[in-house]
C-alpha cells in the first residue's frame, strides 16, 4: 500500500506510534509503503548475547564511539548494498527527524573512518531500529552492543528490530506478535527518555 499523502516527520511519528513503518521497494523507487508486521522482532534491553569473539572485538577497543555526529553517513551506508528499502524520500524525511530530535545514529569509527553503524526512531521510551552496516568485521554487532548499554542507561525500555534475522538473533533478538508488540509500545509511550 503507498504511503499517501506524502510523508512528513508527523505522519512517520504517528505511524510509528502506531506500530507502522515505511519501505520502497529499492533505491530506485519513488514510492513508498506501510509495513506492519504479525510477527515483530525485539531486542531485549536485558537480553543482549556477547559471543566470546565479539567480547575479544569490545575490548579490544580499537574503535571509537560516537552519538549523532554522523547521521546522514549512517543512513547512506544502511542503504549501501545491493538491495535497499532506502530511497531518496525516505532518506529525506529521516534527515527532517534527524534535525527534530527523533532520529539517532551510533557510529563506530576506526583510524578516522566509519566502519559501522546503527540508525534508528525514538519516541517514548521505544528506539525503533531502522538499519546497520558494517564495513569491518563485528562492527555492526559492536555498534549495536553499545547502543543497547546507551538505550538502558537512558532510560529506553523497547528496542524495535522490526523483523528477526539470522544475524541478529545470535544477539539476543525475538520474535512476539503483533498484539504483545502494541501492549509494549503503549506501555513505552507513557513516558519519555532522552536519546
Amino acid at each position: 500500500m503507498s504511503a499517501d499523502p506524502p510523508l512528513t516527520p508527523e505522519i512517520l511519528l504517528r505511524a510509528y506510534a502506531n506500530g507502522i513503518f515505511p519501505m520502497a521497494d529499492s533505491a530506485e523507487d519513488s514510492d513508498v509503503f506501510w509495513v506492519q508486521p504479525e510477527i515483530r522482532g525485539i531486542m531485549p534491553l536485558d537480553g543482549f548475547h556477547v559471543s566470546r569473539s565479539l567480547r575479544r572485538a569490545i575490548r579490544r577497543a580499537d574503535y571509537t564511539i560516537t552519538f549523532d555526529t554522523q547521521f546522514a553517513d549512517v543512513v547512506r551506508g544502511c542503504a549501501d548494498r545491493d538491495q535497499t528499502w532506502i530511497n531518496q524520500t525516505i532518506f529525506d524525511q529521516y534527515m527532517q527527524l534527524h534535525a527534530i530530535g527523533h532520529a539517532h545514529s551510533i557510529e563506530i569509527n576506526r583510524d578516522g573512518a566509519l566502519i559501522g553503524g546503527v540508525y534508528g526512531v525514538t519516541l517514548g521510551t521505544a528506539f525503533f531500529g531502522e538499519s546497520m552496516f558494517s564495513r569491518a568485521t563485528n562492527a555492526s554487532k559492536i555498534a549495536l552492543f553499545h547502543l543497547v548499554e546507551h538505550l538502558n542507561a537512558r532510560g529506553f525500555t523497547l528496542f524495535d528490530t522490526q523483523f528477526q534475522n539470522p544475524h541478529i538473533q545470535t544477539l539476543g533478538v525475538v520474535e512476539i506478535t503483533q498484539t504483545d508488540y502494541l501492549e509494549l509500545l503503549t506501555d513505552a509511550l507513557q513516558s519519555n527518555a532522552e536519546f
